[in-house]
């Protein structure tokens, strides 16, 4: 599996970010089950056409991954496990070493509702006290907050998910007063309006490509993209995190951890779900 990933991610630097991002977004809905796999029924619109899931990607990859492993050993490795396992995969590629392990056993969801994601995944514009809670509800603490908020260190982000900072913040036309001013000002000549939805900027100008604690020094110099990256800054607790992961070590070995955590949301285990044969259609 392996060899696979790496191979993709060789001829496409830019998969780390979505295949990370797709766990999270799993993880956050019904837990680590691969429900965010699962396609769509004449009965059932599944999470993966809910609106924040439409921009995911690495669904191929995934297949292909899951294609192989079939032939090799039929009905051992679950979706969700592949999911975890491509994540830390991906991300690892260009230190070429594993950057945490990786708990296996997971086992695939049945169910998956596009319904439940809005409930349930925390979106770019939510303040502190809403991503802490966010979180919480899914066993995880603020540390796991912060520290999971650096994978925004990689990848882009269209501009919807940001530009009512720049022009409508608090629906009188204004700008984002806790947003870096010549940042704001750089920001409008990509995102010239509100209606711009297919731009694409990376969240880590100049080092989107490269996994590391640079988002830290951005979020501390009022660079962060998302009001939930501002958000970091406005309470003791995260603000104190923030500057721990600005110690490169620190944050390598504290994002392991805290991916194992989120890893372990809501785990189907022993006789519950099932192995699916395929990743997008239950069995």
């Amino acid at each position: 599996m392996l060899r696979t990933l790496w191979k993709h991610v060789a001829a496409d630097l830019t998969l780390a970010a979505p295949l990370l991002r797709l766990h999270f977004h799993d993880c956050f809905v019904r837990g680590c089950d691969a429900s965010v796999l699962l396609d769509s029924t004449a009965n059932n619109t599944a999470e993966k056409d809910s609106p924040p899931d439409l921009t995911l990607g690495g669904f191929n990859v995934i297949d292909e991954i899951k294609t192989e492993l079939e032939k090799a050993c039929p009905g051992v490795v679950s979706c969700a496990d592949i999911v975890a396992l491509a994540a830390r995969d991906s991300v690892s590629f260009q230190y070429k070493r594993l950057l945490w392990k990786v708990l296996l056993g997971r086992r695939d969801g049945t169910i998956s509702r596009a319904s439940e994601v809005i409930a349930n995944l925390p979106p770019p514009y939510f303040n502190f006290t809403q991503l802490k809670q966010s979180f919480s509800s899914k066993g995880l603490t603020v540390h796991d907050l912060v520290v999971l908020s650096g994978a925004h260190t990689i990848g882009n982000s269209h501009c919807p998910s940001f530009d009512n900072r720049l022009y409508n913040f608090t629906g009188k036309g204004d700008q984002d007063p806790s947003l870096s001013p010549p940042y704001a000002a750089y920001l409008k000549t990509q995102c010239k309006s509100l209606s711009d939805d297919t731009t694409q900027l990376e969240m880590d100008p100049g080092s989107s490509l490269s996994f590391d604690n640079h988002y830290y020094k951005l979020l501390l110099q009022h660079e962060g993209l998302f009001e939930s990256d501002a958000a970091l800054l406005t309470h003791k607790t995260s603000l104190n995190e923030v500057k721990k992961m600005l110690i490169s070590r620190n944050f390598f070995a504290e994002f392991g951890q805290s991916m194992r955590r989120m890893g372990n949301v809501q785990v189907l285990t022993g006789t519950e779900g099932e192995i699916r044969k395929k990743c997008s259609v239950v069995n």
